[in-house]
């Protein structure tokens, strides 16, 4: 059989400790990956430590196997899987977590459904999540549950970012060029024939998670701009809602001034009454906003991230 490149994109923040771990299990397992050459594709995203110091001197211990590209700033994940992606030469691409976190020994399996089962796309999810704190957890469960709600994307419950892809598929993920990206409703709104592998979860091997429950909040409701409308037709059945109620209301205190004499006593009804009308359109407008903000994003056309360095070239 004719040896096949497999290049993995591995997004790094703050890795430095991580990365030859990293690496050293990725290479226990090379072996069995037949017919198959490596290729390692680390995206430093504007990390603060030593990150990007050591990723010049693996490049230069390993120039055939390991490059880098460095962001002028912090970017965010998403930008980092895409700059991977659009620089991945490999007939297969898989993306990965560098925490140890995607066990690398699924690998193996993860080609042989691709190459044998014709599969185009094989991701991961995880069967629990031990160690995490309650509420992290909670949150991600609900968040996969409304999702699946309001969106014609399907949402596999625990699905990581980790997965093997064909060529084919990473083209059709890359021809997506919105700057405001959830890859993992991208990956599933793209289609191809997927399987998901099951796996216990696993702790960092090093460092701690930059990703904090307000963070994976923002990141959550990114994901659902991005992939459903529902909240504005929620913003619209609330008005409708709040103006029935109110001519309900108008029609009650006019039928008791009339014909019972009882007028509507003073303003702390009137106050609460427009509190909450008020409350209610700041509401609707807020996610109004949100869309509109969106949209203006991406009408900037702006780049969804800028490389400073690589192991390639440097930029002066």
């Amino acid at each position: 059989m004719e040896m096949e490149k497999l290049s993995l994109v591995v997004p790094c923040y703050n890795e430095e400790q991580s990365i030859p771990l990293f690496f050293a299990a990725v290479e226990k397992i090379r072996t069995a990956l037949t017919n198959t050459t490596i290729e390692y594709i680390f995206v430093n995203d504007g990390s603060r430590d030593h990150t990007l110091t050591v990723l010049r001197e693996m490049a230069k211990d390993y120039p055939d196997s390991i490059r880098y590209l460095s962001f002028s700033r912090n970017f965010g994940k998403e930008a980092a899987l895409y700059a991977g992606l659009e620089h991945a030469t490999g007939d297969y691409v898989a993306v990965m977590d560098v925490d140890l976190q995607d066990p690398p020994e699924l690998l193996p399996q993860m080609l042989h459904l691709i190459r044998d089962e014709s599969y185009d796309c094989v991701g991961t999810r995880r069967i629990n999540r031990t160690g995490e704190p309650p509420i992290r957890s909670f949150l991600a469960k609900e968040f996969y549950r409304v999702m699946n709600r309001i969106s014609d994307v399907k949402f596999v419950d625990g699905a990581r970012d980790y997965r093997l892809m064909t060529r084919q598929m990473v083209d059709a993920v890359l021809s997506m060029t919105e700057v405001n990206r959830f890859s993992k409703g991208i990956f599933s709104w793209v289609g191809f024939d997927t399987k998901y592998l099951e796996f216990e979860n696993k702790e960092r091997v090093a460092g701690k998670s930059s990703w904090s429950v307000w963070s994976l909040f923002k990141y959550s409701l990114d994901a659902i701009v991005d992939f459903s409308d529902i909240p504005l037709a929620l913003a619209s059945f609330v008005g409708l809602a709040s103006f029935i109620i109110a001519v309900f209301f108008m029609i009650v205190i006019v039928i008791r001034t009339v014909l019972f004499d009882d007028p509507t006593a003073g303003w702390p009804s009137l106050v609460t009454i427009i509190l909450a009308i008020g409350g209610l359109q700041l509401f609707c407008l807020g996610i109004v906003g949100k869309y509109l903000g969106k949209t203006y994003l991406e009408t900037k056309k702006r780049p969804i991230y800028i490389l400073k360095e690589t192991d390639k070239k440097q930029k002066k």
